[in-house]
């Protein structure tokens, strides 16, 4: 016979359940199958950022560390450690206690092109864990206002007539901004000065007051020096042109020589190397949540850059991309330094 329960007993018999479940969630629940909370620091977190103060791998750092303080509710902070091209701040990274509480806003320079430029690299790819890139940019070749040039062209003819009597800035050896001046040169036959500096702010610094003549720097990083006319800017090093700046060409467009010449930069965060998944992937998941908010698609956009979320394995093949993609530039340039 089948006895149907009265409601009030149903209730009671679920009331029951939930009481038992609540005393023996081990019998109840396999552990196995229990929700896990999201991983959150128990200590300090520090972004370390392998460039000088004011640079954009520092800014988008700072955005970073205060939406993590906010969500983690733990103090972030960061830690500018320049040098080397950013492979001494990157090494200090890759040292580090795999915990989650030293976390590296890398760039195009050591978590790229820097393994085939240096003989003696400190570590290797396999030492950093991609967690997601943030920001993608182009560089952009700007010049102090006393160099006469408005055009791509004009400005070659005015390198040529110059013979090497001019130097260029740097964010650092074996950044991005060197190494688009330096393949620049070589295409177009031309020579000048290399001074490199620790980061993109003293470069801007020294091009503002006419120490060098010009720089290929990040166009997040320079266009307020443009738009305030402190600098002139003569077009874009990507082949794509940037709805920021309309009337910006790209390079490859001006001259026949310069037709290869294609280079974005980006800014990505990293862990050491044998981090556990779960810190990884809270990380990301907060990554996220900043990139998406459109607080902070409008504070890019003030800077010439767009959010580029991707997940570990995106961004890991997209670092993979990169780093062949360099060698082959570096290895047709015949470049090789040491760190030093």
């Amino acid at each position: 016979m089948i006895r149907r329960l009265s409601r009030r007993a149903t209730v009671r018999l679920g009331m029951g359940a939930t009481a038992a479940a609540a005393l023996l969630p081990s019998l109840t629940i396999p552990s196995g199958l229990r929700a896990q909370s999201p991983w959150k620091p128990s200590q300090a977190v520090k972004i370390v950022v392998p460039a000088a103060p004011g640079g954009t791998t520092d800014i988008v750092a700072r955005l970073l560390a205060a939406h993590l303080q906010q969500a983690w509710g733990q103090s972030c902070v960061v830690d500018n450690k320049s040098g080397a091209g950013g492979v001494i701040g990157s090494a200090e990274v890759v040292k580090s206690t795999p915990d989650g509480s030293t976390v590296l806003m890398g760039n195009i320079g050591p978590q790229s092109i820097a393994y085939s430029l240096y003989r003696n690299m400190p570590y290797t790819q396999a030492s950093l864990i991609p967690v997601s890139c943030v920001l993608t940019a182009p560089n952009v070749l700007v010049l102090h206002p006393s160099v006469p040039a408005k055009t791509v062209p004009e400005f070659v003819a005015w390198l040529k007539a110059q013979n090497g009597k001019v130097s260029y800035a740097s964010s650092g050896t074996g950044q991005s901004p060197h190494l688009s001046a330096a393949w620049f040169l070589q295409l177009t036959g031309t020579k000048a000065e290399h001074i490199p500096y620790r980061g993109a702010a003293p470069a801007l610094q020294d091009l503002t007051a006419g120490v060098t003549q010009f720089f290929f720097d990040n166009l997040t990083t320079s266009i307020e020096f443009v738009r305030a006319g402190k600098l002139r800017a003569l077009g874009l090093t990507s082949k794509e042109r940037n709805p920021l700046t309309p009337d910006l060409v790209p390079i490859c467009e001006t001259m026949p020589e310069l037709k290869p010449f294609d280079v974005s930069t980006w800014f990505g965060v990293f862990l050491p190397a044998a981090t556990p998944k779960p810190i990884v992937d809270s990380l990301n998941a907060q990554m996220k949540a900043w990139l998406d908010d459109e607080k902070t698609k409008e504070r890019f956009k003030t800077m010439a850059g767009f959010p580029a979320y991707g997940t570990p394995e995106q961004f890991n093949g997209f670092v993979n991309a990169q780093i062949a993609l360099w060698k082959s530039v570096i290895d047709k340039e015949g470049l090789k330094l040491d760190v030093n």
